[in-house]
């Protein structure tokens, strides 16, 4: 494998606009990510942005930036196209997609990501982490997939057999809080992005339900707690005092 983290990111957010720019402990958000991702050691680091202002950020704080075309309908679109001008030979044959909004991220979480793709039968691989209570559960800002792991070993791989926004499966037994950092075969991201959005996908506005409706496999592993993610302006004002302590 010839890992590379691609870091979508945007200015436009619907609750939260400019939020890559956040300051969160004297650095901008965005600058946090690419500093847990290249903590991971696994390969090298871009973001991928249609936002100027992002783009000098990132090479002001020493990483790299591509400008992509502001019309891309997503950041999987955006990060196919930050890869081909990155490396249009076809170097890197594993693409990691890291949200900019996770300024928590453990480095671990991404060389975690990458377990399942030991699977040749693997196309997409991504995390889950235990859900704690029952306002996880039914928070439908935090994503649940149904997926049953047949080993307690930590490094077990599960296929993700259905995504939703409410609490799955029903029943006794744990539920699983998605991770949304995926890693991708260069070839799955391709097909990925070529397919129209699905008609699940739209229904629960969940990206990855497009990948299984065309047939194509996910892979879940473990990680004991999902990363803080950014999406209000509580958030950031909780992201502010976690990170603000450890600095």
């Amino acid at each position: 494998m010839n890992p590379i983290v691609l870091i979508p990111a945007r200015m436009a957010s619907t609750r939260l606009p400019g939020k890559p720019l956040a300051d969160i402990a004297g650095r901008p958000m965005i600058v946090h990510v690419l500093k847990r991702a290249q903590a991971a050691c696994i390969g090298p680091v871009a973001v991928a942005t249609a936002d100027r202002a992002i783009v000098d950020v990132v090479v002001h704080a020493g990483g790299t930036a591509i400008l992509t075309d502001p019309d891309l309908p997503s950041g999987s679109d955006r990060i196919w196209h930050a890869l081909g001008a990155l490396d249009p030979t076809g170097r890197h044959d594993t693409i990691i997609n890291l949200q900019g909004d996770l300024p928590g991220i453990d480095p671990e979480s991404l060389r975690a990501v990458l377990r399942p793709l030991a699977d040749g039968a693997v196309d997409i691989a991504t995390l889950v982490a235990p859900v704690r209570d029952e306002a996880e559960a039914k928070a439908a800002s935090v994503v649940k997939v149904a997926c049953a792991f047949g080993s307690e070993a930590p490094d077990a791989v599960a296929r993700a057999l259905y995504f939703s926004r409410m609490p799955i499966p029903w029943g006794e037994g744990p539920l699983w809080h998605h991770v949304g950092l995926y890693a991708y075969r260069r070839a799955a991201l391709a097909r990925f992005v070529s397919l129209p959005e699905s008609g699940l996908e739209q229904r629960e506005k969940l990206e990855q339900l497009r990948a299984l409706e065309a047939g194509m496999t996910i892979g879940c592993t473990r990680i004991p707690t999902a990363p803080f993610g950014v999406d209000t302006p509580a958030d950031l004002e909780r992201a502010r005092q976690m990170l603000g302590a450890v600095a």
